[in-house]
């Protein structure tokens, strides 16, 4: 009896470990992001504004999908938000059509974005980011995470959550660089937050993969000098907020 029980245990653990070793040291998969952005607290208030917030939702919520191998990521649009009145609002989705590519071992990135009624291929370094990390920790899609503060272009503060036990140093949109994968990640300057919602342990097909190729290639720094060029308008703060949003 005894040995059957012992039998029984073994089998299980040896069942259980292949699932734990893949759960524990994650190489490759797609994770669903979702990010919230206050637009009552990101757009300036005025008598027009305010009129406008009073039939508009406090957040707009949209969807995306971060593909990745053990080598590079994909980062792009995922499924879309059933009655998404902001984007009916603008007539136009702002960042449907983005997506970032980052190459790991070279830390570079290959990012189409539209601007305007422009789409840019900026093929550049990866974002440099200051990380400091702490000891603070949280639950995100299952994950264990550690808080991070980071700092960019010498005055942009983001706080973000990393999972070591997804290998890929990548994360949402153009922000990476920590030991692990972001799962979550807020900025506060501009109201938004991005938070896995799930993980999928499957593989990605190489076209999945692939790098955008179309758009009008660009540097970083130079579509930055034009973009200052354009947003001369409105007060210091909503120059600021127009040329970010831009940019990153």
């Amino acid at each position: 009896m005894r040995m059957r029980i012992g039998v029984l245990i073994g089998g299980l653990l040896l069942a259980a470990a292949p699932l734990w070793a893949q759960q524990r040291f994650i190489a490759t998969g797609v994770i669903e992001y979702e990010k919230k952005v206050n637009m009552h607290k990101l757009i300036e208030d005025n008598t027009w504004t305010r009129e406008m917030k009073e039939q508009m939702p406090v957040y707009r919520v949209s969807y995306f999908n971060l593909l990745f191998d053990s080598t590079q990521s994909v980062y792009k649009a995922g499924r879309e938000v059933a009655d998404d009145k902001w984007k009916n609002f603008w007539g136009a989705d702002d960042n449907g059509d983005n997506i970032v590519h980052q190459q790991f071992a070279t830390g570079t990135s290959t990012m189409l974005k539209q601007v305007f009624e422009k789409k840019y291929l900026i093929q550049d370094s990866a974002i440099q980011i200051e990380w400091r990390i702490t000891d603070e920790t949280r639950t995100i899609a299952g994950f264990d995470c550690r808080k991070a503060v980071g700092k960019m272009f010498d005055s942009l503060y983001v706080v973000a959550f990393y999972t070591d036990q997804i290998m890929a140093p990548a994360g949402p949109e153009q922000y990476s660089g920590l030991p692990g994968t972001i799962l979550g990640l807020g900025f506060p300057r501009f109201y938004t937050t991005i938070f896995a919602t799930k993980v999928e342990l499957k593989v990605p097909a190489p076209a999945e993969l692939t790098p955008p190729a179309k758009g009008q290639r660009i540097k970083r720094r130079e579509l930055m000098t034009q973009i200052k060029e354009v947003f001369k308008w409105g007060s210091e703060e909503e120059r600021q907020k127009g040329f970010w949003s831009v940019i990153l």
